[in-house]
């Protein structure tokens, strides 16, 4: 008989991540920089509060304006990226194609089970947007998940876009925060909280890193990563656009670059983040 008291808790299998909350430093900023270059639209806004997801959708992000807000430090544990999940490829396509239309540096992965972009926001917040492979496309060996980070094939992700299709589009409804990764400077404390204290399932594991689950069906993980104890070391930023950099530069030679305020306001978002 198990004693009830001492059993590791388990999570409900339709358990998944809600709006993500960012603290930023100043709200205006940070409201054009999601609408413009993520691709997300405001849905509700107060004084210092405004509300983000896509179009017709349900809320994603909810950002907090906190004056003086400073960046986390890069070798601090905390959270490493806020993950928002595309429906389709071609969603990402499109994404993609607009933020190489506008020359930001971006990172863009491939992780077999998933394609992936990256960069930070103003305030150094980290992003990915992404879009799992189908399930049944995910790689196993002897009965374990494989996971890698492989340079994304940007031109096939670019071949999804639709003739004449609007690089400024909003994101669509199905749009939804698919994971968070937390930069944590001691897995096996990690694991012992998130796991034998919390109650998610641990779903595979990365050098370097854990991934969690609520459930054998959910897609929303919370991933921890740390490279020594004491110390939630960044991992270094993937290259822009892979192997496909140079395809992903030619979708810009003939687009003038952004306009001054643009550039201006979005400098803080112009490095790459993993």
């Amino acid at each position: 008989m198990v004693d009830a008291a001492s059993a590791s808790p388990t999570l409900p299998d339709g358990l998944r991540l809600g709006v993500a909350e960012l603290a930023v430093s100043d709200l205006g900023r940070s409201v054009a920089f999601y609408e413009d270059v993520v691709g997300l639209r405001t849905l509700d806004r107060e004084a210092r509060v405004a509300t983000l997801g896509g179009t017709g959708g349900s809320a994603v992000l909810r950002l907090a304006e906190t004056p003086g807000a400073r960046p986390k430090p890069k070798d601090a544990p905390g959270l490493f990226h806020v993950a928002i999940l595309l429906p389709e490829r071609r969603d990402l396509a499109v994404v993609l194609a607009r933020l190489a239309r506008d020359r930001l540096r971006i990172g863009a992965s491939d992780h077999l089970v998933s394609e992936a972009l990256y960069l930070d926001d103003p305030d150094g917040n980290g992003l990915e947007i992404y879009r799992d492979r189908p399930k049944a496309e995910w790689p196993y060996r002897n009965g374990a998940l494989r996971m890698a980070t492989e340079p994304m094939a940007a031109q096939e992700v670019l071949a999804e876009l639709s003739p004449g299709v609007d690089l400024d589009a909003a994101m669509p409804a199905g749009t939804v925060v698919g994971h968070v990764h937390l930069q944590v400077g001691d897995l096996a404390a990690a694991r012992s909280f998130w796991i034998d204290a919390v109650g998610f399932a641990l779903t595979t594991t990365y050098p370097g890193a854990l991934f969690m689950s609520a459930g054998a069906t959910t897609t929303t993980w919370p991933r921890t990563s740390g490279r020594r104890a004491g110390a939630g070391r960044r991992p270094r930023a993937r290259p822009d656009c892979g192997r496909s950099r140079r395809s992903c530069r030619t979708q810009t030679r003939s687009t003038p670059s952004p306009p001054a305020w643009r550039r201006a306001a979005f400098a803080a978002s112009a490095t790459s983040a993993a």
